[in-house]
């Protein structure tokens, strides 16, 4: 009798526990989370043109600014944006410490399997910053990682750390920087002999921090970049809702005259989509 109510009991248990689980309430999806919370916290790293910091702190650039008009199409009255190094970006995402990526922060692969992406933003190309005149005489990412003298500087986590692996280059030779400025710094200093980034990154970096004793070499054997918003990989509808809004601007007057006043022209990218 004891193993016949030990039996009884067990079963019932687990009845109750399957009565409860269907009918627990559906999942709050992450948009309207958000609305109710009335905040969105977006995560960026600094990094010119893609996410500035002002004369007066206040967070800019081509994504911030393309997300500021985004989370007000969507209803959510107020953005809380947290600054960090670019290779914490993904992960305190997927931590659930910020519920968007808004840095400039390129499609790739592996970045796919991690993260949901926003349709792109522009296409991008990829460059080199070097002394001026080009001393060592570098033209491309395969030419710079087939010479064994020169080390390089790249973002921690950015697409060019992954594109110089792939390439070969060892870890002794790549010189992993939290930042473009400490990059630019290593490249003053000798210990670099080339900061690895976007173009438009470089070229913005120049144009507000002084160009003379540099010049940037545009890499014209990778495909041009896309950069693009993130979003965790359980939180399709977000993503999908904030798609919607950003469709309607990219091209439009306001997206184009928001590009100007950064100093930037829009590179469409196509018909291409994100990795999905």
């Amino acid at each position: 009798m004891g193993r016949v109510r030990l039996f009884l009991a067990a079963a019932a248990a687990v009845i109750l526990g399957l009565i409860a689980f269907f009918h627990l309430p559906p999942r709050e999806d992450a948009l309207t989370r958000l609305r109710a919370a009335g905040v969105v916290r977006i995560g960026y790293a600094v990094e010119a043109p893609f996410a500035i910091l002002g004369d007066a702190g206040e967070v800019t650039g081509e994504a911030p600014e393309i997300a500021r008009h985004v989370v007000e199409g969507l209803g959510i009255p107020r953005i809380e944006w947290r600054q960090m190094d670019f290779g914490s970006l993904v992960p305190e995402l997927r931590a659930g410490r910020i519920d968007v990526i808004a840095a400039g922060l390129f499609i790739t692969p592996e970045r796919s399997g991690r993260v949901l992406f926003s349709r792109p933003t522009m296409a991008v190309r990829q460059a080199a910053l070097v002394p001026a005149g080009n001393p060592r005489g570098l033209r491309s990412y395969k030419d710079i990682a087939g010479r064994p003298d020169v080390a390089v500087a790249v973002l921690a986590g950015s697409v060019e750390d992954q594109f110089m692996r792939r390439l070969g280059m060892g870890d002794g030779r790549l010189l992993r920087v939290p930042d473009a400025l400490t990059g630019r710094r290593a490249v003053e200093t000798g210990l670099a002999a080339t900061l690895l980034l976007s173009e438009p990154s470089l070229r913005g970096m120049l144009s507000r921090g002084g160009s003379d004793g540099f010049e940037v070499v545009v890499e014209g054997e990778i495909e041009a970049g896309l950069p693009a918003f993130a979003f965790r990989l359980d939180e399709p509808e977000l993503r999908d809702a904030w798609d919607d809004v950003l469709s309607a601007y990219l091209g439009s007057e306001g997206h184009l005259a928001m590009l100007a006043a950064l100093g930037l022209t829009w590179s469409p990218p196509g018909m291409q989509e994100a990795d999905r």
